[in-house]
């Protein structure tokens, strides 16, 4: 018998499953695809680490998590800085002043910037925001909001902005400097080799076995191990007897292009509605366009992401954290409490949305305790 059988080979469970080991525990770690590395997972298409469930750059502030995933991989020195496509112009982004010297010709200087913004929000200001669109326009201004937040936003989430709540966006990004760094972390980069070849080394010493639906057979499976980490949905556990947690998932449509370099950049929003995709991201540039040899790559790839309603069987993604799905969580939230052996953790389990620097540190937690 196992001390621990772990349902996931992702950030969670991987970690979970290292931290275990050692500390002396066995453990199974059972994974219902046919890779590790859950979302984070990375293959190798023409010499490129391709994301395969989207772009996954990792950033932290946090230095015990930081320490620790550079035990199992060496990072490069990636810095997220994506751009926003709105029809036939392109900005820079998070929000600065290479953002706004764009979208306005007479705005040089922060304090100009700082101005006009305060001017469009003081013409549209809403004193209690009823919707994504009005807080929106609240935090940015109209110009903002219409070429850079609106379209991407319903693409997003598959409705109109104005039949959003307002909570949605507590805020959004302003900087008055000109720096694209996406991310205020301390630390940033991308693991060289891909995620899954750091996963792998994480996982070193575990039983893993692949292609195993844990809840298809989840008697038998509980019966090998004294306790159980589960990271899949929390709601399909209990058999969805209160009904479904909601999600929005992605499809993404991938293509080896024969050319070395289609975008120039890892990332390029697509904000204007009318486009289908929300994103395209061009893999390479995540390594600066070499292989993990530090070779030049002649071709590239190319992902595409579209937003859309998830149905079950659909991976799920974003949990929509709304006051219904909220109280549907919290009734399969108790029912969790009640569970003597078994420990819920990571975003299905959870039913949040985490930065893998949260899964990571999280995990170190749960395992420090146990």
């Amino acid at each position: 018998m196992y001390d621990f059988l772990i349902v996931g080979s992702g950030l969670y469970g991987a970690v979970c499953a290292r931290e275990l080991m050692d500390k002396g525990k066995s453990v199974l770690v059972l994974e219902k695809r046919s890779h590790i590395a859950g979302n984070v997972f990375t293959e190798t298409v023409e010499g490129i680490q391709v994301h395969k469930y989207g772009a996954h750059i990792f950033h932290t502030s946090n230095k015990t998590v930081w320490e620790y995933v550079n035990r199992f991989a060496e990072f490069n020195n990636f810095v997220n800085s994506p751009v926003a496509r709105y029809h036939d112009e392109c900005y820079n982004l998070p929000f600065n002043m290479n953002t706004f010297t764009k979208l306005w010709s007479d705005v040089f200087t922060p304090e100009q910037a700082q101005r006009r913004i305060a001017e469009e929000i003081g013409a549209d200001h809403v004193e209690c925001p009823a919707n994504l669109e009005e807080q929106a326009i609240n935090l940015v201004g109209r110009t903002i909001y219409e070429k850079l937040v609106k379209g991407y936003t319903e693409k997003q989430w598959g409705r109109s902005c104005k039949d959003l709540p307002a909570f949605i966006i507590r805020r959004l990004p302003v900087r008055f400097t000109f720096d694209n760094n996406y991310f205020n972390d301390r630390y940033q980069g991308i693991p060289i080799g891909g995620y899954t070849k750091m996963v792998a080394v994480m996982l070193k010493g575990a039983e893993v076995r692949l292609g195993c639906d844990y809840l298809a057979q989840k008697a038998e499976y509980d019966a090998m191990a004294k306790k159980v980490i589960y990271t899949g949905p929390i709601d399909a556990y209990f058999g969805y007897c209160f009904g479904e947690l909601e999600y929005r998932s992605v499809r993404f449509e991938t293509e080896v292009l024969d050319v070395p370099n289609y975008q120039g950049v890892a990332a390029v929003n697509y904000t204007a509605r009318e486009v289908p995709f929300t994103r395209i991201i061009e893999h390479k540039w995540f390594e600066f366009g070499k292989n993990e040899y530090g070779e030049d790559l002649s071709k590239t790839v190319i992902s595409r992401e579209f937003s859309a309603e998830w149905r079950k069987g659909d991976e799920p993604y974003y949990p929509v954290n709304d006051a219904k799905n909220g109280a549907l969580y919290e009734r399969y939230k108790a029912l969790a409490e009640k569970e003597t052996n078994v420990l819920f953790g990571g975003r299905l389990g959870q039913y949040k949305y985490f930065d893998m620097d949260d899964v990571i540190a999280a995990a170190l937690a749960v395992t420090k305790d146990l």
